[in-house]
Formats: C-alpha cells, sequence, structure tokens
C-alpha cells in the first residue's frame, strides 16, 4: 500500500495521493506519443472543470434551496448529502473499483472516524445553515480564512508551531474578512457566526484526522474514509433534524406533491456533493496537492463572482477589496510555508 497524507480545503475531504507526472513534449515526428500528451492534457482539464462545477454548483444548488426556494432545512439537506456520499461511494468502490476496497481494522480505529464524522458534521450543518442568512460571496470569503483557524488549532493541540513569517502572512487573511464584513450590505451575525463555525470545524478536523490516523494500519484511502464516515455523519445528524427541524420527511413530501422538481432538486443537490468529493480525489491524482490549493483560492474567486451573477446580490468595492486581500494573504500563506519546509 502507497503512503498517502491528508489535507484539508473548504468544506470537503481531500488527499495527496501519488503524482502522475506528464511526459516531456515530444518532437513533432512523433506524433503517436504527441497524441497521448495531447489527450493526457484535455483530460486532466476535464476532470479540473468537472471539480469546479461541482464544488461551485453545491454552493449554489445550496443557496437556491435553502434562501431562494424556501427549503429552509439545513440540517436534513446535510443528512441527504451523507446518505448520499455513502452509497455513491460504496458503488464507487465496490463495483466500479475506483480505488481498492479497505475495512476497518478495529473499533479503536472506528471510534477515531466517529470523532472525525462528528466535527465533519458539525462544520456541513454550519456552512449549509450559513447560506440561509448569506450571500454565497462573503461565504466564500469568510471559508478562505481556514489556514487562520488551522494555524490556532496546531498551536493548541499539536504544540506545532510555524515561523514569523508564516503568521505574519495570516494577517492579511483576517484584515479581508474585517474588511469586508463592515462593508458587506447583507451580513447578517448568525449567518457570520455559524460560517465562523463551519470555517473552524474544517480546520479542526483536518487537524485532528492528521492526529488520530498516524499508524500505517489506521490509515484509509479518502473515498475509503468518506464511505464510513457519511453514514455516521448521517445516524448522528438525524436526531437533530428530527428535533430541531420537525416531520421535515412530511413537509417534503408535501411539497413534493405541490411541486415536483423539488425532488429533481434535491437529487441533485446530493449527486453533486458526492461529485465534490470525486473530483477532488480525481484532481489531485492527475496533478498535485500544490496544485489543488492553487485552484482552490481561485475557485473561491471564481464562485462568488459567479453568484453574483446569478443571485444579484448587491456588493460594494470595499467588500471586494477585503475579499482579495483575504485570497492574496491565503496565496503569502501558502508560500511562506512552503519555503519554511523547505529550509526545514
Amino acid at each position: 500500500m502507497q503512503t498517502q497524507t491528508w489535507i484539508r480545503r473548504g468544506s470537503n475531504l481531500k488527499l495527496e495521493a501519488e503524482v502522475i507526472d506528464i511526459p516531456p513534449t515530444p518532437t513533432h515526428g512523433d506524433t503517436k506519443y504527441g497524441g497521448l500528451y495531447s489527450s493526457s492534457n484535455m483530460k486532466t482539464a476535464f476532470i479540473i472543470a468537472s471539480w469546479y462545477f461541482s464544488n461551485i454548483g453545491v454552493l449554489l444548488l445550496n443557496k437556491y434551496l435553502l434562501s431562494f426556494y424556501g427549503y429552509r432545512y439545513p440540517i436534513f439537506l446535510t443528512m441527504l448529502h451523507m446518505c448520499g456520499c455513502a452509497l455513491y461511494s460504496y458503488a464507487a468502490i465496490s463495483w466500479l473499483e475506483i480505488v481498492p476496497m479497505q475495512y476497518i481494522l478495529s473499533k479503536k480505529q472506528f471510534f477515531k472516524i466517529a470523532a472525525l464524522s462528528t466535527i465533519f458534521s458539525f462544520s456541513v450543518v454550519c456552512g449549509n445553515t450559513s447560506l440561509k442568512y448569506l450571500p454565497v460571496s462573503f461565504n466564500q470569503a469568510i471559508g478562505a480564512t481556514t489556514p487562520f483557524f488551522t494555524a490556532i488549532f496546531a498551536v493548541l493541540i499539536t504544540c506545532k508551531r510555524e515561523s514569523a513569517v508564516v503568521y505574519m502572512a495570516l494577517i492579511p487573511v483576517v484584515l479581508g474578512i474585517v474588511v469586508a464584513s463592515r462593508s458587506e450590505p447583507l451580513f447578517h451575525l448568525l449567518g457570520f457566526l455559524v460560517c465562523l463555525g463551519s470555517t473552524a470545524g474544517r480546520a479542526l478536523k483536518s487537524v485532528v484526522q492528521g492526529i488520530i490516523l498516524t499508524s500505517e494500519s489506521e490509515k484509509l484511502h479518502s473515498m475509503n474514509l468518506l464511505l464510513y464516515m457519511a453514514p455516521l455523519s448521517g445516524l448522528l445528524l438525524l436526531p437533530f433534524t428530527l428535533m430541531w427541524e420537525g416531520n421535515v420527511l412530511a413537509i417534503t413530501a408535501v411539497k413534493a406533491r405541490d411541486d415536483p422538481s423539488i425532488l429533481l432538486l434535491l437529487f441533485a443537490n446530493v449527486t453533486v456533493a458526492y461529485l465534490v468529493n470525486l473530483t477532488n480525489f480525481l484532481v489531485t491524482k492527475h496533478t498535485s496537492a500544490l496544485t489543488l490549493q492553487v485552484l482552490g483560492n481561485a475557485k473561491a474567486a471564481v464562485a462568488a463572482v459567479v453568484s453574483v451573477l446569478i443571485f444579484r446580490n448587491p456588493v460594494t468595492v470595499m467588500g471586494m477589496t477585503g475579499f482579495i486581500i483575504t485570497i492574496i494573504g491565503v496565496v503569502l500563506y501558502s508560500e511562506a510555508k512552503k519555503r519554511f519546509k523547505s529550509v526545514h
């Protein structure tokens, strides 16, 4: 089994897998390998485009359902995501054999995965809830501060410290959100707080995951980890959706009778939510974890622009400036951390 390293970015599971090197450009006379090279580039471009489409698509679908369509049940919606991811993951691993099946080997490993599922559920529910109150553009700006929370949890939990330059690079990350928050026309305090909770949850999960799944026997492929985490998350969310969102199944049935399109929207939402995880893995496999990180920074900006064009939410110059400052800070932080690791 190859050694694999887990990483976290945004509201989704990600994996640093083996990088497949693209062969060097052949001479013009070698048409056979030239065609293979072109085909490889096209395949990689298609996978990246699919990753962008699924990431932005699930954000827009969540926003439409929770804010514009009036389906205000973020916990139940997250539970549907988890159930769908469990079924799709089983099909992808058992039937399509995208990756080899791995099994839980001990109760200790099971409880570790259950702990990750709890943090993961909290993060996703908070992220979906925030979309009830905040525009996608502001949601993405807050989500870009994940490195700030990751650095905090790394110090508090693992006592791992970075260089002063790395921490200084986090200043514009926080400054940008302060600027964007003060000038956001649709600012909502509860939405802002739960979005911060979602961002902190993603960071906490990435740090905890690096601690509790450290031995070779406990490491799981991203798709296998999702296979076990998704149903556990769904079970964890079930009592909360029953307590806080009422008889949501009956409500959904009534909505479906009046407007059958809700079933199509929910099915599309669940499917795209799974594709986010699948394309995360494929992009890393065909490029690198660093490329995925760079694309993720750009994705936040693209999602913000697309959401403004579709939902027409008002934006200000100061709000856009704050978002740009945050993205620049994230890039600087990534570069500073990479250089610090290369030195040490």
